[in-house]
């Protein structure tokens, strides 16, 4: 049996939003919802109380202890065999669960990832934030990208694993950021393969505020050179790219001003194919136009976290 877990903090809209959709699967096995109220002061109970004559669904309120471990005590209180993690800011579509069994029983393997999309109903800064997170013109453009990757890197917001797996590895690290990077080196450390499942995706809505979009990928470049001190051996010159990215954009600017535009020539076009590329997708200008911003905040936020924790973390 599959069980869903899901961390949450202070979101009932949210999880609201995603209980829903989980009712509309369109599986005809039963599954569990496990939900791990991680010391919220504005908690779900109401919210999650609703959905239990339409879904099977298990309720927890614990202290305070971060994603990573209130879903290793989501895990450990599932009753299912294979485990898939969600984080609240997500929606699931009707065949998401077909999808995973269908790729599962193809092609077993302990842990699998899956790609994130926009819905239609997300604000344009919601589809911008997305475009800049999964596009091939940005750092996120591994993310749901088979052909992009070797060993897939599940991420937490859309992952499965085994029970198995779990009990080996004993789940997440209590990393804050980067958690879900740490437990891919472990369950390839104890000999556990890894897959994306291309069709197994769900709606993300991440952050939406440029601010709060920021320090979300500000963390993540903090989180990087950690992992690489961690897992000698693993780190790539391909994580240097957004600190090289944004320092270059800040010296053709000052170069710009002083009358020496020949730099800043390759931003503009890059930024122009990005804003063709997101218009083609998203099918709007204004998503187009804050997808530029968007990337601009992704490449600063990751550049500038990296750089921080390379040269000046204590």
């Amino acid at each position: 049996m599959y069980s869903f877990i899901i961390p949450l903090y202070n979101r009932p809209d949210e999880i609201d939003e995603l209980l829903y959709s989980l009712t509309k699967q369109n599986f005809s096995k039963p599954f569990e919802v496990v939900v791990v109220e991680d010391g919220s002061e504005n908690n779900a109970t109401k919210v999650v109380s609703s959905y239990n004559d339409r879904l099977n669904i298990q309720y927890f309120l614990t202290e305070n202890q971060g994603a990573g471990m209130a879903r290793n005590y989501g895990m450990s209180h599932a009753e299912g065999d294979y485990f898939i993690v969600l984080d609240s800011d997500v929606l699931v579509p009707a065949n998401y669960l077909k999808q995973v069994h269908k790729a599962l029983k193809e092609n077993y393997t302990d842990a699998f990832g899956g790609p994130d999309a926009a819905h239609s109903s997300f604000t344009p800064l919601q589809k911008a934030i997305n475009f800049s997170m999964t596009s091939v013109l940005t750092t996120g453009g591994i993310r749901g990208k088979k052909k992009a990757v070797g060993k897939f890197q599940p991420r937490s917001f859309n992952l499965g694993i085994s029970k198995k797996a779990f009990e080996t590895t004993r789940g997440f690290s209590a990393m804050k950021i980067g958690e879900d990077i740490d437990l891919s080196f472990r369950l390839w450390n104890n000999g556990f393969e890894t897959q994306l499942i291309e069709k197994a995706f769900v709606y993300h809505k991440r952050r939406n505020t440029i601010d709060s979009f920021f320090t979300q990928t500000f963390k993540f470049g903090q989180a990087r050179p950690v992992l690489n001190k961690k897992y000698p051996g693993t780190a790539k010159l391909t994580y240097w790219f957004p600190s090289l990215f944004i320092v270059g954009f800040l010296l053709a600017s000052v170069l710009f001003v002083m009358g020496k535009w020949e730099l800043i020539t390759f931003y503009y076009l890059y930024f122009m194919i990005l804003f063709m590329t997101s218009l083609v997708v998203n099918k709007n200008v204004t998503v187009a136009f804050l997808s530029i911003i968007t990337t601009l905040v992704q490449m600063g936020g990751y550049g500038f976290g990296f750089l921080k924790s390379m040269f000046f973390k204590k």
